[in-house]
């Protein structure tokens, strides 16, 4: 339990669903599925308010290109309902997710991040890395973000 929101892992099924509900709103693409999903050590976590199911994220072990050999973690997925947005979801992900990282010998997370959601990144403790892009499946400016543990 974080406070008010149970996280938890979840089946992946489960996962793209919210993200499909989330992420894939407004965008050209329903495909919300990544290659990594099934990769060794990938986990998959949700945020309950009871048993409903508010938001995931998925944290794959992953290299990070500007700091190779130095035990990392990507964070991919990142959705909340938007009813439940603004409430300390996200933060409840971001904290199980970074124990999870933790544990797991990562020395960073980082993730390719949606500009819209740059401030909540900052606020859990991400630095902006580099200049931002356009991802091909939403069309939407993203920049990477770091947080080293």
């Amino acid at each position: 339990m974080t406070d008010r929101w149970t996280v938890a892992p979840i089946a992946l099924d489960d996962a793209i669903v919210m993200r499909v509900t989330v992420l894939r709103a407004d965008t050209p693409t329903k495909d919300a599925r990544f290659v990594e999903d099934d990769w060794p050590g990938a986990v998959h976590l949700g945020a309950f308010d009871g048993d409903r199911l508010v938001g995931t994220s998925t944290w794959i072990p992953s290299a990070f290109a500007a700091e190779p050999g130095v035990p990392a973690v990507q964070l991919r997925g990142m959705a909340t309902l938007t009813t439940h947005q603004g409430l300390g979801v996200g933060a409840a992900l971001i904290g199980a997710g970074v124990e999870h990282a933790r544990g797991m010998g990562a020395s960073l997370v980082w993730a390719n991040a949606r500009d819209a959601a740059l401030r909540f990144y900052a606020r859990e403790g991400f630095e902006v890395v580099g200049d931002g892009f356009i991802t091909r499946d939403t069309q939407l400016p993203h920049h990477v973000v770091v947080r080293h543990l």
